[in-house]
């Protein structure tokens, strides 16, 4: 048995039925595993083959115990889906593969780009991609963004346009950084999907127009190829420690197509199925690189214009018991 475990599963449905139907294709008998701290909660965990519950990623005892139900259900390659756990899964992934298990993860150093909003800027100015202007607090130009250092799923997130808009709280939390507005009156926003290698080699790059927004994940989105696709080929064709998906969130100024770099999620992304339907077939490349050690080849034979619109669905818990 060759399965996989989707970690943290929560709501990621459509990723759960992409490893299904890939693996499905080549292994009839392995199973997609989920796990979650909350299984019978989560709507992922509950149309997954199989699951099994976990610690919180914040107990001191989570790996150890990830990893003897891991081993118990003979599960060989693990894709992470948070934010927060990928740094504790990179500090434990050679124990993992000590076990026979491979972890999806980039490289600690990669994710620690990602997790710090400065370090990210420098990341993508090194790689020729403009970044907004980072404000000091005490000179500051109207209209500005206000996100935190560190954090995820816009939280903490202002956007300052008005004198009279700004409050203390802004000042007196030593995380909030102040950064460029750019105005989506004049920029389109993208989040990318790139597919790394093993060796951190590009294979392919899927740009998602962002058309609508919702609780922070895409609800409306369109596959686009222009300049951000040739430029991450050529710009971010190789990127030391990088695996799997990563996605890179970039603003594209509607009259002169000029790039700017927000934000890298060293993860599959939220909005990643409309990739996966377009042609970009993540899944299937990491179940072919990492369990059955085949070279992947660089693709970009997707789907252009391809426009994705979400809805809200039910995944009922029968004979559940609080």
């Amino acid at each position: 048995m060759k399965n996989i475990l989707i970690s943290s599963a929560g709501r990621r449905v459509s990723l759960v039925k992409s490893f299904q139907k890939e693996l499905s294709k080549i292994d009839a008998s392995s199973k997609v595993y989920a796990c979650d701290s909350e299984p019978f909660l989560s709507s992922a965990v509950q149309i997954a083959d199989s699951f099994f519950r976990t610690l919180c990623f914040s107990d001191k005892d989570y790996i150890d115990d990830l990893l003897k139900k891991c081993k118990k259900h003979e599960i060989v390659l693990i894709i992470p889906t948070l934010d927060t756990e990928l740094d504790l899964f990179a500090k434990n992934r050679d124990l993992f593969l000590q076990n026979g298990i491979t972890i999806v993860v980039s490289d600690e150093s990669f994710i620690k780009i990602g997790e710090d909003k400065i370090k990210t800027a420098e990341f993508f100015n090194n790689h020729n991609l403009a970044t907004p202007k980072v404000y000091e607090k005490d000179n500051y130009k109207l209209p500005f963004f206000i996100k935190p250092l560190r954090g995820s799923n816009s939280i903490d997130n202002y956007i300052v346009k008005k004198q009279k808009d700004i409050i203390n709280y802004f000042f007196e939390n030593e995380s909030l950084c102040f950064f460029e507005y750019l105005d989506h009156d004049f920029h389109d926003e993208y989040t990318c999907d790139l597919y790394y290698s093993k060796k951190g080699i590009l294979k392919c790059v899927i740009p998602r127009k962002r058309i609508e927004v919702r609780g922070g994940e895409v609800s409306k989105g369109i596959t686009k190829r222009n300049k951000i696709n040739e430029f991450l080929k050529s710009n971010f064709a190789q990127i030391d420690g990088a695996r799997g998906c990563i996605t890179v969130q970039i603003f594209m100024n509607i009259k002169t197509n000029d790039l700017f770099g927000i934000e890298i999620n060293p993860r599959f992304g939220g909005g990643y199925p409309l990739s996966y339907l377009a042609g970009g077939n993540y899944t299937k490349w990491v179940i072919e690189e990492y369990i059955y050690n085949k070279e992947i080849n660089f693709c970009n034979s997707w789907k252009e214009n391809l426009l994705m619109l979400r809805y809200d669905n039910e995944v009922l818990v029968h004979n559940y018991e609080e």
